[in-house]
C-alpha cells in the first residue's frame, strides 16, 4: 500500500525534495503569491517542490516551513498534510480565504478556528463519524496571542467545511448563522482530522473575502481589506511558529 513514508522517500530519490532536516513546522498558505509578496519582510529560500512550492523562512534557520501554489480542497490538503508529518513536521497552520456567514464578519475579518463542521468526504477517513472536529487548542492559544502582541483584531470561532462550493443552500446557511458559525472553506476539517489521526498540533486561520451574510453571494467592493488582513494573518502566523 502506499504510505506518505514510501511517497516522501520517493521523492526525495527523484530529487524533488531534498535529504534534509524537516521544519518543525509548516503554514499551508492557500492564497497563491502571498509568501511571495511578503518575502521582503520574511525573506524565504525555496527548497522543494512537494505538491507545491515549499520554502524556507530564513529568519527561523529552518524550522518554520511555508507551502503554496499546491491547490485546493480537503482531499489535497490531507495528502500535503501526510507528507509533511511523514517528513517530520509537528505543527501546521492552513491560512485562506473564507466566505463570512455572518453579518459582522466584514471583508478583511480574521478567524482562528477552533472547530471545523466536517461536511466534506476527507475526514471519515480518519475520524468515527460526528459534526465536528476540533483544533489542536494549544495552537490556537499561541495564534491568538500572536495576533494580540502585532495589535491585529480577530475572532476566535467556529468554520464550515464543505466539498461542495456550488451545493450550498441557503437552508444551511442560515442554520449555521444560527450556531453562529464564522466562516466556509474547504480544507479545515481535513487538516485537523489528519492532525487528530496523527497526533500533530493544527490550527487554520481564515480571512474573509467574499460572503454569504445576506443569503447571496456578495463580494467586497474594496479587496484592500482583504489583502490586508491575508498580510496580517501571514505575519501572525510565523510569529506563532517561530515563538516570538
Amino acid at each position: 500500500m502506499l504510505t506518505p513514508q514510501a511517497m516522501i522517500a520517493y521523492r526525495q530519490r527523484s530529487g524533488l525534495l531534498p535529504v534534509m532536516e524537516a521544519p518543525s513546522a509548516v503554514i499551508l498558505c492557500l492564497q497563491r503569491g502571498l509568501p511571495e509578496r511578503m518575502r521582503g519582510r520574511y525573506p524565504l529560500r525555496r527548497v522543494a517542490r512537494l505538491m507545491g512550492d515549499l520554502y524556507l523562512l530564513k529568519r527561523s534557520r529552518g524550522a518554520v516551513a511555508v507551502m503554496t501554489n499546491f491547490g485546493i480542497g480537503a482531499p489535497q490538503m490531507a495528502a500535503l498534510a501526510e507528507e509533511l508529518i511523514a517528513w517530520g513536521a509537528r505543527r501546521l497552520v492552513s491560512l485562506s480565504m473564507a466566505g463570512g456567514l455572518l453579518p459582522e464578519l466584514s471583508a478583511g475579518a480574521v478567524v482562528v478556528c477552533t472547530q471545523a463542521i466536517r461536511d466534506e468526504g476527507t475526514s471519515y477517513h480518519y475520524l468515527a463519524p460526528a459534526k465536528y472536529v476540533d483544533a489542536d487548542p494549544g495552537l490556537v492559544e499561541d495564534l491568538a496571542r500572536a495576533f494580540q502582541s502585532l495589535g491585529i483584531p480577530m475572532t476566535k470561532g467556529v468554520t464550515w467545511t464543505t466539498d461542495g462550493a456550488y451545493r450550498e443552500t441557503m437552508e444551511e446557511v442560515r442554520a449555521y448563522q444560527a450556531e453562529g458559525v464564522n466562516t466556509v472553506e474547504m480544507e479545515t476539517a481535513a487538516l485537523f482530522a489528519v492532525g487528530k489521526a496523527r497526533g500533530v498540533q493544527t490550527a487554520t486561520v481564515c480571512v474573509v473575502g467574499d460572503s454569504l451574510a445576506r443569503l447571496s453571494w456578495e463580494l467586497p467592493e474594496d479587496m484592500g481589506p482583504v489583502e490586508r488582513g491575508l498580510a496580517a494573518a501571514y505575519a501572525a502566523a510565523i510569529e506563532a511558529l517561530s515563538g516570538r
